[in-house]
């Protein structure tokens, strides 16, 4: 059962991360079809406002698994972390070539950052850190 509730947290921690990069990313395509459309590569503006949204959203995910967590938030919100910073890395290995590599290894490094972040406030809300 412990180890169900564990994977629960995870699942709705992930669930929050991709559902907010969705509906941002949906909304910046409905508002600017322009700018986030184009083809080729990203514009430097939408590469920093992605990044930043890209941010939030895992802060949100590792908050989110933290408060789920039936015990040990952190290590549920670091357990996160590692699984994201697999899945960043595999993305920006199928998107080789078609972004700037700094951009890649932004985007790579800033959602476990983020879900680490996430996690810590919410440990700093409980007055536990």
């Amino acid at each position: 059962m412990v180890m169900l509730h564990a994977f629960m947290a995870l699942l709705a921690g992930f669930a929050t991360m991709v559902i907010l990069v969705m509906v941002i990313t949906a909304l910046l395509v409905k508002l600017t079809p322009g700018w986030v459309g184009e083809t080729g590569k990203p514009r430097p503006a939408y590469m920093f406002v992605n990044l930043g949204y890209s941010f939030l959203a895992a802060a949100a995910g590792g908050y989110v698994t933290a408060w789920a967590s039936a015990a040990n938030p952190l290590i549920h919100a670091l357990a996160l972390a590692i699984a994201v910073l697999a899945l960043s890395a595999l993305s920006a290995m199928q998107a080789r070539g078609k972004q700037p590599i700094p951009y890649a290894l932004a985007l790579v490094a800033i959602s476990p950052i983020g879900v680490f972040a996430g996690g810590v406030l919410r440990l700093r809300l409980l007055g536990i850190l």
